[in-house]
């Protein structure tokens, strides 16, 4: 045990859960510096206090370790932050009225590059929100900013799993992007609307779920800025941070703009949150685009040591079989620019050439990530080739898993990162109403996974970010229809917190670091705001840290706990 007068910060009189195999339970919890000192009863911590060691009662409170999103997106969440928006909006004169106010402080001839329509974070029909029930267009714009080029950038797509997305440029933005009346569609998913005398009516339709336009029509406005991407980041942390989430793995891979703002965030010393990276890679804009010979060159920086890197961190790349192969090269394209995805569609290579690539990343001992079931075959190939078991390649997002695929995937030592808010809450009925004839229990199957000794790792997918979504979902098993959805595959919450917890620390390769709460880990916990063991099940998904602590560090204060001298 770590000498009395090292101890910095007790937390007594609670219920801490420390996560372990054994499920052990206290009251009270030491830390020293960034380690956990020692976890116990309260009269055997309150010993260990000193005059200078700041003490906390818990006043009943439960304390877990902090939580860990298997797929978090969270460089997207402050992004919306940095650009003006029409929340609120019931009618086109509101939004003009918004972005008259922009206008008012901006430069003429400076670029104004907006939020999307309506509201978040799901963006709903937004043209039906509007009292004319129809997107504002380019005339409607240069009524209000007639010197300022005006670009209203589409959503993300999977903010409401909904086609189509709508972005708009004002007259001036259409005239420096070069679109006219002659101007032709670069994809049969994208229509140029058009006024009654056949020009460019500024509105943009996308029967897709990732943009296109802002990559190639309108790749004239800017996209974010590094500075953008940094403060957006440091915003994310703080709202993770806020629903107890101390670590993120970022399994859809990170482009090399969202690396640098992950670096730069690193070097102002400012981090809340521990991020493994996955790269996304552009394979076709770097030497001679041979990716095998890419990936030799990056070997050594996609296999960093946890220990060593302890913030920020590089474990492998993201993989894809390219299915879009005419959309994905036009995204690709506005390289190095990746939008609100934060990844590059560069990433995704023919079936021939990803297979390869994955046989030389088993024999170089690299990780690879995926959320494609195409993926598994080639998983195994790769296996066949050179054993994959201990690199903890990852598949994500799987909706449906036949019980013939779970033996394949605990063989390859795979980690599966489930997405239970689309599957589960979101589309849950969807998947029950599609499955009910094949087989309901195959839908986010969760019991038979655990069963099998699959290793899980919840995930956000940053939709949205609260770890403790999934944790009742995993638990409740019914989407927002109020539909059971596979209810056989149900865990306890014991087993769901654990998934979100130790199972996180496992997926990260930092299992012997943090994950419980034992001496020695690191003094990475949560203070909750209700017990999810004993809470109403309804009432998990509620749940938020009242305290959170990262590296022994108080980064995130909700409701604190009492404090006494």
């Amino acid at each position: 045990m770590t000498a009395a007068a090292t101890i910095d910060l007790v937390l007594h009189g609670g219920h801490v859960l420390t996560c372990d195999a054994a499920r052990t339970s206290a009251q009270a919890i030491a830390i020293a510096g960034n380690r956990i000192a020692a976890v116990g009863s309260d009269d055997d911590i309150l010993r260990l206090a000193t005059p200078t060691t700041r003490v906390m009662t818990l006043q009943g409170r439960t304390v877990v370790p902090g939580l860990t999103d298997g797929h978090a997106h969270m460089d997207r969440e402050g992004l919306r932050r940095n650009l003006p928006g029409f929340a609120g909006a019931r009618a086109i004169s509101d939004i003009l009225d918004m972005l008259a106010d922009v206008v008012r402080n901006t430069p003429p001839g400076a670029w104004i590059v907006t939020q999307p329509l309506g509201e978040a974070p799901e963006y709903p029909d937004p043209a039906a929100s509007l009292r004319e029930g129809r997107y504002p267009t380019r005339a409607d714009l240069d009524k209000v900013s007639p010197l300022n080029p005006v670009y209203i950038r589409p959503i993300w797509g999977y903010w409401r799993n909904r086609a189509p997305l709508v972005s708009i440029a004002n007259s001036l933005a259409l005239s420096l992007a070069g679109i006219g009346r002659h101007s032709l569609s670069p994809s049969p998913d994208v229509t140029i609307e058009r006024d009654a005398d056949g020009d460019p009516s500024g509105v943009f339709t996308e029967n897709t779920l990732v943009p296109i336009v802002e990559h190639t029509l309108m790749r004239a406005a800017p996209g974010f800025t590094l500075g953008q991407r940094v403060t957006g980041l440091r915003h994310g942390m703080q709202v993770y941070n806020a629903v107890g989430t101390t670590a993120v793995f970022e399994g859809h891979g990170a482009a090399g703009e969202v690396v640098a703002a992950y670096q730069e965030v690193l070097r102002q010393g400012a981090p809340t949150v521990r991020a493994t990276l996955t790269f996304s890679p552009h394979w076709g804009v770097s030497g001679d685009g041979d990716a095998i010979e890419l990936l030799r060159e990056w070997s050594t920086w996609l296999k960093s040591d946890p220990a060593a890197q302890p913030w920020l961190r590089m474990q492998g790349f993201y993989a894809e079989i390219d299915n879009d192969t005419h959309n994905n090269p036009l995204r690709a394209g506005n390289h190095p620019c990746t939008g609100w995805a934060g990844f590059q569609s560069g990433a995704a290579l023919p079936a021939d050439a990803l297979a390869a690539l994955l046989v030389e990343a088993a024999r170089a001992g690299i990780r690879v990530a995926g959320i494609w079931p195409n993926l598994l075959p080639l998983f195994a190939a790769a296996d066949r080739a050179s054993p994959i078991h201990d690199l903890r390649w990852v598949l994500g997002h799987q909706p449906v898993l036949e019980p013939e695929t779970i033996p394949l995937l605990r063989d390859l030592g795979i980690v599966v990162t489930t997405h239970t808010n689309r599957h589960i809450y979101k589309d849950g009925h969807l998947w029950a109403e599609r499955r009910r004839s094949a087989g309901l229990d195959d839908i986010v199957p969760l019991r038979s996974l655990l069963d099998a000794g699959v290793p899980v790792a919840f995930g956000s997918d940053n939709l949205p970010v609260s770890l403790l979504n999934p944790i009742a979902h995993a638990v409740n098993r019914r989407s927002r229809t109020g539909e059971p959805v596979a209810p056989a595959q149900a865990i306890s919450r014991h087993e769901a917190l654990e998934i979100a917890t130790r199972g996180g620390a496992y997926l990260t390769f930092d299992e012997d670091r943090r994950g419980t709460l034992a001496p020695g880990k690191l003094a990475d916990l949560v203070v909750l705001s209700a017990n999810p063991l004993d809470c109403a099940p309804e009432a998990i998904a509620n749940i938020h840290a009242h305290l959170t602590i990262v590296d022994g560090r108080v980064v995130h204060i909700g409701h604190p706990p009492g404090e006494c001298s």
